[in-house]
C-alpha cells in the first residue's frame, strides 16, 4: 500500500517542538565550540551552504553581523572549486552549513579554507559526515534521520544551532531561546486554521513572491524554496528593500505576496512596502508576531526577540507549503526531479 501523500513532511514538522527543546538541553556542547571559537577571535566570518542551509547561513549572517558585530559575506564555493580561488583567510571563521554534510562543493571549499588559515566549523546534522571530518570543529543539528524530501526538522534545528553558537560567542546564556520548543509545539497548534485558510486562497495562484526584512529575509528565501518544490508554484524571494527597487512593478492581481512579518525593526521596516504590494492587486498572506497594517489574511505567532524569530516563522510556513501541495494534487514528500542529498561541484 502507498504512503499517504505527505505523511513523511507532516511527520517531520511535527518532530519540531521536540527537537527546539532537545537543542536547549545540549547547549553546552554548542558553547564548548563557541569558546574554541572565542580563544582564536575572527577579523570576519565567511559561510558556505546550498539550498535551504543557505537560508541558514543567510539568518547566521545577519546574527554575526547584528550581535557579534562582525563583518560576515557568504561565499560562493565554485570560487575555489571551478575557479581554483585561495584567498588568504588568516584569522577569518568559516562556518559551512550542510545538512548531509556531503555536498563535495562545500567539502572541497572547507578543505582549501582550512588550508588557508581559516578556522572552520561544520554545523550539520550528519556528525560523521565528510564536511564534519573536513574541519576542525563540528556543531550536530540533531535532528535525527530526515526522510521527506523537502526539508523542514533539519531546517529549524539548523537556525536553532547557530543561534545557540553565535549567542554563546558573544557571552550569552541562551535564554531568548529557552521556550522555543514550548512556543513552537503553540505555534503548530494555533496556525493549522489560518494555513488552511491560506492554502484554499492559493490553489490557483501559479506567481508568488515572498518578502521580509531583517532576520525575517532568510524565511522568506526558505518559504519561496519550499513552494517552489512542493507545489511547483513559480515563487521568487525578494528583501522588502529590493522589492520596491523593481520587481513590485511585475506585481499584479494575478500574483500572491507571502510577507513574513515580526515584531522588531525588520518587521517595522517591512510594514512601509506592503501597501505598495497590495495597491498591485497581490492576494497577501503574511505570517509573524506583528500583523501589517494593510489587508491580509494574517497567521499570528507568538512574540519572541527579534533574533530567534525565523525558528518560529518557518513553522507555519511549512504547513502551508505541505497543504497547499496537497490541495493542488502533488504529494509533497515525492517531488519531481528531486533527491535528498543534491551533488554539485
Amino acid at each position: 500500500m502507498a504512503d499517504e501523500p505527505g505523511r513523511r513532511m507532516r511527520a517531520e514538522i511535527a518532530e519540531q517542538p521536540g527537537l527546539l527543546s532537545a537543542a536547549v538541553r545540549r547547549r553546552s556542547a554548542v558553547a564548548e565550540v563557541a569558546a574554541w571559537i572565542s580563544a582564536r577571535p575572527p577579523r570576519f566570518v565567511l559561510l558556505a551552504a546550498r539550498g535551504s542551509s543557505d537560508h541558514a547561513a543567510l539568518y547566521a549572517k545577519y546574527l554575526c553581523e547584528v550581535l557579534l558585530q562582525l563583518p560576515c559575506g557568504l561565499v560562493s564555493p565554485s570560487t575555489t572549486t571551478l575557479y581554483g580561488a585561495r584567498p588568504d583567510l588568516s584569522d577569518v571563521l568559516w562556518i559551512a552549513v550542510s545538512q548531509s554534510g556531503g555536498s563535495p562543493d562545500l567539502v572541497e571549499a572547507t578543505r582549501a579554507a582550512r588550508e588557508q588559515g581559516a578556522l572552520t566549523v561544520a554545523v550539520t546534522n550528519t556528525p560523521a559526515s565528510p564536511l564534519a571530518e573536513a574541519t576542525e570543529l563540528a556543531v550536530d543539528i540533531g535532528a535525527g534521520p530526515e526522510l521527506a524530501v523537502a526539508a523542514t526538522k533539519t531546517y529549524s534545528a539548523t537556525l536553532m544551532a547557530l543561534y545557540l553558537l553565535v549567542d554563546a560567542v558573544r557571552g550569552g546564556d541562551g535564554a531568548h531561546a529557552a521556550a522555543l520548543g514550548d512556543l513552537a509545539a503553540e505555534a503548530l497548534e494555533s496556525t493549522a486554521a489560518a494555513t488552511g485558510a491560506a492554502a484554499a486562497r492559493l490553489r490557483f495562484v501559479d506567481r508568488m513572491i515572498t518578502t521580509g526584512r531583517g532576520y525575517s529575509s532568510a524565511t522568506a528565501a526558505e518559504a519561496a524554496l519550499k513552494l517552489a518544490e512542493t507545489s511547483y508554484l513559480s515563487a521568487r524571494s525578494y528583501s522588502g528593500a529590493d522589492l520596491l527597487h523593481g520587481p513590485v512593478a511585475a506585481v499584479d492581481g494575478e500574483t500572491a505576496a507571502l510577507a513574513i512579518s515580526s515584531a522588531g525593526e525588520g518587521g517595522t521596516a517591512l510594514g512601509e512596502v506592503l501597501p505598495q504590494v497590495r495597491a498591485q492587486g497581490a492576494e497577501l498572506i503574511s505570517v509573524g508576531s506583528l500583523r501589517p497594517a494593510v489587508e491580509s489574511l494574517h497567521i499570528p505567532l507568538p512574540g519572541t526577540a527579534e533574533e530567534v524569530a525565523p525558528i518560529l516563522e518557518v513553522l507555519p510556513v511549512q504547513s502551508l507549503a505541505l497543504r497547499l501541495a496537497l490541495v493542488r494534487g502533488v504529494d509533497p514528500d515525492q517531488p519531481r526531479g528531486l533527491d535528498k542529498v543534491t551533488r554539485t561541484r
